[in-house]
């Protein structure tokens, strides 16, 4: 047999009527697994993550230990500030790609909403850090 068919990832199917829910960065929050870090081997994350109550306040600056996270905003909304002024809200249809370790902070969210999230590799670390200079 092929070495690399061997050891190629697998195909994940995630269904909704039988959602697999995780432990997340936050409390508030749900994840539901999509199956692909395992396929991937841990290569790529990609989880459904969904909220009934609103952000009570800002989660404070941090950043994650990842190469990348991609942000697709399906349901509600998000307000960010980065590190460097930029502020964004993500509502249904936009979309949003973080490269790892910049500083953000989340300020607030919609009483409901639903997000895709996809982290390059799938282990994505959260780091609480200091806002950026003028920055609360």
């Amino acid at each position: 047999m092929n070495d690399a068919v061997a050891t190629a990832p697998k195909m994940a199917h995630a269904r909704v009527d039988n959602a697999v829910y995780v432990a997340g960065r936050r409390s508030f929050f749900k994840y539901r697994d999509l199956g692909v870090t395992d396929a991937t081997g841990g290569a790529l994350r990609a989880q459904v993550t969904s909220a009934t109550q609103g952000l009570g306040q800002p989660t404070g600056w941090h950043y994650h230990v990842c190469e990348h996270q991609f942000v697709y905003m399906l349901k509600g909304w998000v307000d960010l500030e980065f590190e460097d002024g930029r502020r964004i809200r993500l509502n249904p249809g936009d979309s949003l790609m973080i490269p790892g370790g910049t500083r953000h902070n989340e300020t607030g969210t919609a009483d409901e909403l639903e997000l895709l999230e996809v982290s390059v590799p799938a282990e994505m670390k959260t780091v609480a850090c200091e806002p950026p200079a003028g920055m609360n």
